[in-house]
C-alpha cells in the first residue's frame, strides 16, 4: 500500500490532538550567598523565573496573570520546539546565546486550564554574567532569580512547579557528574571553593566534611594541583590552589550518594 493510499484511509478525527504546543525553560546559575575575608564561601543555586503579566502582548487577559513561572511560550509552525525556547527565551528575558538542552516532556491533561497542552522542558546552567542582561519584556512583567531553596514556596502557574522539581534533579546531576561546576569557579581554586558549589545541590558527607572532602580532592583525576601556590582568601592558613584538566570524566566523578 503506497502513503498516498494510505492517507486516504487515514481519519484525523479519530484521534485527539492537543489544544497546544509549548516550550519552558528552566534556567539556573550560582551566586555567592556569603563572602568573608579568611573564610570559605557559601553559594546558592538561584533559578530564572518571570512574573506572567496581567494581560498578554496583545492586550488581552493573560492566562495564570500575575504569577511566577518559567520563561517559554508557544511554538510557532516553522520552528521547533527547541527553537522556540530559544526565541522565547530571548522574547520574554532578554537572554540569548546561552546552551540549552532538553529534558522533559510535560502532557498530562489538566496541565494548563486552556486545554490539552504539551510542553517541552529545557534547561541551563550559567554563570550569572550571561544573563546579566536580563529584563523583562513580551508577556513578563517581571524577572528574577530565586533561590531553589524558596522557589517553590511561591504561587506558580500550571504545573511548573513540578517541572522546577524535575530540573533541580537534573541540575543536580549535572553538578555531580560532570566537571560543570569549573564554570563557576575561578581558573584556580580552593578545595572549600569547590565544595561550596557542589553543597548548594548535595548534602552528602562525602562533600560536606571538610576533612573528607580535602582528601578527596587530591585523588580526584581531573583536578591537579596548582605547584608551588596557595592562598589565603578561604583560611587564614594558606591552602593548596587547584585546577581543573581538561579530560574526559566518567559519571558520578564525586562518588557521592544519590
Amino acid at each position: 500500500m503506497s502513503n498516498e493510499q494510505a492517507l486516504q484511509q487515514y481519519d484525523v478525527k479519530k484521534y485527539r490532538t492537543p489544544d497546544g504546543y509549548t516550550s519552558d525553560i528552566a534556567v539556573f546559575t550560582i551566586l555567592s550567598a556569603k563572602e568573608e575575608a579568611f573564610k570559605p564561601p557559601v553559594m546558592d543555586l538561584k533559578i530564572m523565573l518571570i512574573k506572567r503579566s496581567m494581560v498578554d502582548s496583545e492586550g488581552r487577559p493573560n492566562m495564570e496573570a500575575g504569577k511566577w513561572a518559567l520563561p517559554g511560550g508557544f511554538v510557532n509552525p516553522d520552528e521547533s520546539a527547541f527553537q522556540s525556547a530559544q526565541r522565547e527565551l530571548r522574547e520574554e528575558t532578554g537572554v540569548d546565546h546561552i546552551h540549552l538542552e532538553h529534558f522533559g516532556v510535560y502532557d498530562a491533561p489538566g496541565r494548563d486550564p486552556r486545554g490539552w497542552i504539551i510542553s517541552n522542558a529545557h534547561y541551563a546552567i550559567v554563570p550569572e554574567h550571561q544573563i546579566s542582561n536580563r529584563e523583562a519584556n513580551d508577556d513578563a512583567s517581571e524577572v528574577e532569580l530565586f533561590s531553589i531553596g524558596h522557589v517553590l514556596d511561591l504561587e506558580l502557574a500550571f504545573d511548573h512547579a513540578q517541572i522546577i522539581r524535575d530540573a533541580i534533579a537534573v541540575i543536580r546531576q549535572k553538578l555531580l557528574e560532570s566537571a560543570v561546576a569549573k564554570e563557576f569557579l575561578p581558573d584556580e581554586f580552593t578545595y572549600s571553593e569547590l565544595q561550596a558549589v557542589l553543597m548548594t545541590v548535595t548534602r552528602d558527607s562525602a562533600i560536606t566534611l571538610d576533612a573528607a572532602f580535602a582528601r578527596k580532592i587530591k585523588s580526584l583525576p581531573f583536578i591537579e594541583e596548582v605547584e608551588g601556590k596557595k592562598t589565603t582568601r578561604t583560611s587564614k592558613k594558606p591552602t593548596q590552589l587547584y585546577r581543573f584538566i581538561d579530560i574526559e570524566v566518567n559519571n558520578s566523578i564525586y562518588h557521592t550518594k544519590k
